[in-house]
């Protein structure tokens, strides 16, 4: 059984009528900012979109910008299928006439598969979000460039493996770059400022390269 969450201004109807059919625990809340702060937890949220398709796509910005881990979907009229886009952030989208065995399928694939947690790499600390391209120490938001964000993706995704320049040159930067092995200690140099207090995460392995090491100090601070 799981916990859904229906956005949705309808009082007299049903969103989505057939989910009233389904074994799962169902609460339902306006579809405003507001609302949400106090929301109760949940595995799924739906969106009704049939009737303000500018108000839901809003709100989809709004959940996609907070990084909320939550899969939604949006619950749409079939003339309302033409003017939703993949920038809306959507998991997917459902027909408010949709019958109980279709919507019990869409929950139990994308629950099966949450798109916000599988882009989500933790290591000793770090938190590195793939999708959006965000990464935090210990809850802190970390301001990267683009090469430190995939420098720092590189190697929280290969922890304890030693890493020459060189070949971290060819897997960040790519096999055409002409740049020479300095490019990495500078990108070192910068990625454990803004670390801070695990800058250490980093370590210099003498005559060889780099390495990422796994902290259970820092694991455990971290819990």
């Amino acid at each position: 059984m799981a916990r859904l969450l229906i956005l949705t201004n309808s009082i007299d109807s049903e969103a989505l009528p057939a989910i009233g059919l389904l074994s799962h625990e169902i609460h339902r809340l306006p579809p405003t900012p507001a609302h949400l702060v106090d929301a109760p937890s949940c595995d799924l949220l739906f969106i009704d979109a049939r009737h303000n398709l500018a108000s839901a796509k809003a709100l989809c910005k709004i959940l996609t910008v907070a990084e909320v881990d939550v899969p939604f979907l949006l619950v749409l009229t079939e003339g309302g299928l033409a003017a939703v886009s993949a920038d809306w952030g959507a998991g997917d989208v459902i027909l408010d006439s949709a019958g109980p065995a279709e919507v019990e399928a869409r929950i139990r694939l994308i629950l099966g598969k949450n798109p916000l947690r599988d882009s989500r790499v933790e290591a000793s600390g770090v938190t590195i979000d793939e999708a959006n391209y965000s990464a935090k120490a210990h809850g802190r938001t970390l301001d990267l460039t683009f090469k430190e964000f995939e420098l720092l993706r590189f190697f929280a995704t290969h922890c304890s493996r030693v890493f020459t320049r060189e070949q971290l040159l060819s897997e960040v930067w790519g096999s055409d770059y002409f740049g020479g092995s300095r490019t990495v200690d500078v990108h070192v140099r910068r990625l454990r400022a803004k670390l801070g207090d695990l800058e250490s995460l980093i370590e210099t392995v003498r005559n060889v390269g780099y390495r990422f090491t796994v902290s259970e100090k820092h694991e455990q601070s971290a819990s």
